[in-house]
């Protein structure tokens, strides 16, 4: 501080103050903001670079929200069923579209589901679909592609408590659906259809199949009669064509090729007696070079039995089908996706739509009746330029229906000579329901005993029994 001692001192320093803030005020008008390059509106600069690797799914008509989630999720390149369809769907056209699993087709009829409808006015998409899985698998994609137009999107299918679910629907915008447990819900009015404006049959081919053509029907005469309808199956046949005639308004038909590459798929198959079945499949798991595996078989009781033996010679094998539990076919699944576990052995019903990468080999450990079953088994493998290979191990009893998918399938199937292969021991499998009270493991308690003696046979010669003398009570005659 400075010494001050009269009052002109004072005021020199007054003046002085003044002086000093004077120029502060100066220094400050010649002060300029830093300007910006970018307008308030522009795209970030790193937005715009990341919007033009999808600029080929721009031009089918995407708006920038859904561009975004593309970038995101790695995107660049669309498939031949999205060029076709997308157009068309946001359109607002009806749509039938043929169409294996893998294609893309999930985005496909996503596309016009995130782009035309409002969220928060009430349930105006459903989609169904003919397994849990499906819907699992549906649901989730469709919530990727919009994280930037965030819907409430509501998954519905049997195996679970449906009380959560009657919750979830009241505020949902789309719903994914599997048709027995919709109708549950229909039945019970827990769930409004008046403002639907677009229906998705998925694998429409699949849930007639599973016999669902009826209650398909019921659904879909609840909903509006003026709306969108969109049809995706792997084949067109004459149910799915009745389908279309009678609940679709000129749809417009899209036809892709398989997404299977023929070039990059080897099938064979290996003749051998039933006895050696099992032997050979452990001897080609341990020896061929593979990826991810999926066994096929026809029955629940054949995947137990096949994945409860793998496990005892060392395989890593997880079974799915649809007599488990929901969440562990989702566990299960969740295994193979992140291949902890390398092998699945399934069913048709069980894994009928999922897409899952990676799988280089495909199994048919049973032949299934119909053709068109194994054009859907095989069509997990040798996609996107990737090799992959299909084993058919036939018996006596799977000659009838191989017999049938040689006449219908264009591919050629080379048979193997049966390599050297060691015969492996079989454990019968437990996967059996227990009797009351649970006792002897699931097996069936034995038969209870009676002791009572054997029956009479009509040609025995007749036992005879030592009786004592009857006694007479006739007069003893007189002797003379």
């Amino acid at each position: 501080m400075q010494n001050i001692k009269t009052v002109e001192d004072f005021e020199k320093l007054k003046k002085q103050k003044k002086s000093e803030v004077g120029s502060l005020k100066l220094d400050a008008t010649n002060l300029k903001p830093k300007t910006s390059n970018l307008t308030p509106h522009a795209p970030h600069p790193s937005q715009k670079n990341q919007l033009d690797s999808v600029a080929l799914f721009k031009k089918l008509g995407l708006n920038d929200l859904i561009l975004k989630s593309l970038a995101e999720l790695n995107f660049t390149t669309p498939t031949e069923i999205q060029t076709k369809s997308i157009p068309l769907v946001i359109k607002g056209e009806d749509v039938i579209a043929r169409a294996a699993t893998g294609s893309g087709k999930t985005l496909s009829f996503g596309s016009g589901i995130i782009q035309n409808i409002t969220k928060g006015k009430g349930l105006q998409a459903l989609i169904l679909t003919p397994t849990r899985e499906l819907a699992e698998q549906n649901a989730g994609e469709l919530r990727k592609f919009s994280k930037y137009k965030p819907l409430r999107i509501v998954k519905i299918y049997g195996g679970v408590p449906i009380n959560p679910q009657i919750h979830a629907v009241r505020t949902a915008d789309v719903v994914v659906a599997t048709p027995g447990r919709m109708l549950d819900h229909m039945e019970r009015r827990t769930i409004s259809l008046n403002n639907i404006n677009l229906v998705v049959l998925d694998e429409a081919d699949r849930m007639l199949d599973m016999g669902f053509l009826p209650d398909v029907k019921k659904i879909i005469g609840a909903c509006p009669t003026d709306r969108q309808t969109l049809l995706f199956s792997a084949t067109v046949s004459g149910g799915v064509s009745q389908l279309a005639r009678n609940y679709m308004k000129n749809p417009k038909e899209v036809f892709v090729r398989s997404h299977v590459d023929p070039s990059k798929l080897e099938q064979v198959y290996y003749d051998i007696p039933n006895n050696l079945k099992f032997s050979l499949l452990v001897h080609l798991l341990k020896n061929e070079k593979s990826k991810l595996v999926m066994i096929f078989c026809n029955t629940r009781h054949i995947v137990d039995f096949i994945a409860e033996n793998l496990q005892m010679h060392g395989i890593n094998a997880i079974p799915i089908h649809g007599g488990l539990a929901q969440s562990k076919r989702k566990k299960t699944l969740g295994k193979f996706h992140s291949q902890e576990s390398q092998v699945l052995v399934c069913t048709d019903v069980a894994a009928r739509g999922l897409d899952i990468p990676q799988v280089s080999h495909i199994y048919n450990y049973d032949i299934p009746k119909e053709s068109t079953q194994y054009i859907h088994r095989i069509g997990r493998t040798a996609r996107a330029g990737k090799e992959g290979k299909v084993i058919n191990i036939l018996s006596g009893a799977d000659h009838d229906n191989f017999r049938r998918v040689m006449n219908e399938n264009s591919g050629r199937i080379r048979r193997e000579e049966r390599p050297y292969i060691q015969m492996v021991e079989v454990k019968r499998s437990t996967h059996r329901r227990r009797g009351p009270g649970g006792g002897n493991r699931g097996r069936r308690p034995p038969k209870r005993r009676h002791n009572h003696p054997p029956k009479q046979l009509a040609h025995s010669p007749k036992k005879r029994h030592n009786h004592p003398p009857k006694k007479s009570h006739a007069k003893p005659e007189k002797r003379s």
